[in-house]
């Protein structure tokens, strides 16, 4: 993230967890497919923006003033917020229901409640809150009340498209943080492509089997870990709740202990999803501690990463730092496109051990060759020689060793091994993180 761009909250301290934080210049999509689901997030958004004194505009096609203020309760009672109200003469097609409002006397409020007259024109709404946003000093906060509300006033999808396209970018470059709020199901693919390309953060909220899921889409420049995974929540009034939160209280820390035993036997997501019999959608939300696996997939994922059930439910050891780790640690783990009978690798450090490095014992049975390098990793790789002789090739280059040699590679990988040798050639092996 360029260095001129400053953090912001959400409002929810988990959320920006998983986001990684807002950042001032953000375009907030959230798609909702039940209508009422965004709601509570934008309330968290005004309510920590209001408390920070940022000057937030909200934009209403939806409710009437009245209603809208009844939905904001206390927080509405803040100078710091303008309303720009786009319902009256909009939906409301300048009903004396909703113009009475306007002509009641006891209407004193610290808010401030603006009228757009025209909100059927694109045109005349920009003008409005930007007439409005000249006004106001400092990082200043929106919220728009809706997407969909707008194209129903519009008659289509076409003129949503030139304003969201002119208005996002300059929002951008105003330092703004906008929040755009989107029935999901209501709009075509190709309005919601559009919208995804030009937005930097995108969220899907939805609801499945009584449960509410929140899926980071896009995160432009952040990259988290998060994306595309959905995340369990549950909210009451405004506060919001994820399952994540109460699943990592556990000793148990199952997820990442089999992503990092995965990944040390080489295996994709994929790769061991069919070894298992799952989905690879089920091993990601295993690994993110989102749901735990049934017992039968908890025995076929010890029997596939040869290691006993209880690795993966032990509690952390307790005392000091571990300084000797006892040989029945050692493991045994898979090579990529090792074949059975060429090579062994065994990995003499814990599964999860957080040092600096990894420490193999890997031996090439005689006279055989390894079509590729042990490992993918990007950092650096140095190797003893215990026992035999091997070749190997980098680039162009042939190279040699033979018992007592170092092998230190940084950036080039080997592409061939083989040991000539009628006896096993023994390597200690160390990548280092």
């Amino acid at each position: 993230m360029p260095a001129e761009k400053k953090r912001a909250s959400s409002g929810i301290p988990q959320l920006d967890r998983l986001l990684n934080h807002l950042f001032i210049g953000d375009n907030v999509v959230w798609y909702d497919t039940a209508g009422s689901l965004a709601s509570v997030f934008c309330l968290n958004f005004l309510r920590i923006s209001l408390a920070s004194e940022k000057p937030l505009i909200y934009v209403c096609f939806d409710r009437s003033p009245r209603n809208l203020l009844d939905k904001l309760g206390a927080l509405a009672e803040n100078r710091h917020l303008t309303i720009l109200d786009c319902f009256t003469h909009g939906k409301g097609a300048g009903a004396e229901v909703f113009l009475n409002f306007y002509r009641r006397k006891n209407t004193q409020r610290d808010c401030r409640i603006i009228c757009v007259p025209e909100p059927r024109s694109a045109g005349q709404v920009m003008d409005a809150f930007y007439g409005v946003h000249k006004t106001l000093k400092g990082d200043v906060h929106f919220i728009f009340e809706s997407l969909t509300g707008m194209q129903e006033l519009w008659d289509g999808e076409e003129q949503l498209i030139s304003f969201y396209s002119h208005s996002c970018p300059r929002l951008y470059e105003l330092n703004t943080i906008a929040y755009w709020i989107i029935e999901k199901d209501a709009h075509t693919q190709r309005l919601k492509a559009q919208i995804n390309q030009i937005a930097q953060v995108a969220i899907d909220l939805s609801v499945k089997r009584g449960k509410t899921s929140l899926t980071i889409l896009k995160a432009e420049k952040r990259e988290p870990e998060t994306l595309n995974r959905p995340y369990h929540y549950w909210s009451k009034n405004l506060s919001v709740n994820f399952d994540f939160a109460s699943n990592n209280k556990s000793s148990i820390d199952l997820g990442p202990r089999l992503r990092d035993l995965r990944i040390k036997q080489g295996f994709s997501q994929t790769d061991l999803a069919k070894l298992i019999g799952v989905t690879p959608s089920t091993i990601s939300q295993v690994e993110s501690n989102l749901i735990y696996p049934s017992l039968p997939a908890l025995f076929k994922m010890a029997e596939v990463l040869s290691v006993d059930t209880g690795f993966f439910l032990k509690e952390p050891a307790p005392g000091p730092r571990q300084v000797v780790f006892k040989q029945d640690t050692a493991m045994t783990v898979k090579l990529p496109d090792v074949q059975k009978g060429e090579a062994v690798a065994r990995l003499l450090t814990p599964v999860d051990f957080n040092g600096t490095s990894e420490v193999y014992l890997i031996e090439i049975a005689p006279r055989q060759a390894l079509a590729n390098h042990f490992f993918f990793h990007k950092g650096e790789e140095l190797g003893f020689l215990i026992s035999g002789r091997l070749q190997f090739r980098i680039g162009n280059m042939n190279h040699a060793a033979v018992k007592g040699d170092m092998i230190y590679l940084k950036s080039d990988l080997p592409s061939h091994w083989k040991n000539p040798g009628a006896s096993p050639a023994r390597l200690l092996w160390i990548k280092i993180r």
